[in-house]
């Protein structure tokens, strides 16, 4: 998991927006995941590359 972590270059955030929202993402550390927060969905990050898709993301939970 660790290696994964490593592998995704945080500078990506400053070009890459959500998709659906055009808004910034924030970066999960621990779920290895980029979050839009104005979506509500998270896109998940596989060996180092982030999965931009909307069908891939994953729906937050509302619990905060």
């Amino acid at each position: 998991m660790k290696n994964n972590i490593s592998n995704f270059d945080v500078n990506l955030l400053r070009i890459i927006v959500c998709p659906k929202t055009h808004t910034n993402l924030s970066f999960d550390e621990i779920r290895l995941e980029l979050v839009s927060k104005a979506a509500g969905l998270a896109y998940p990050i596989r060996n180092g590359i982030p999965i931009l898709l909307i069908n891939e993301a994953r729906k937050l939970e509302e619990d905060l």
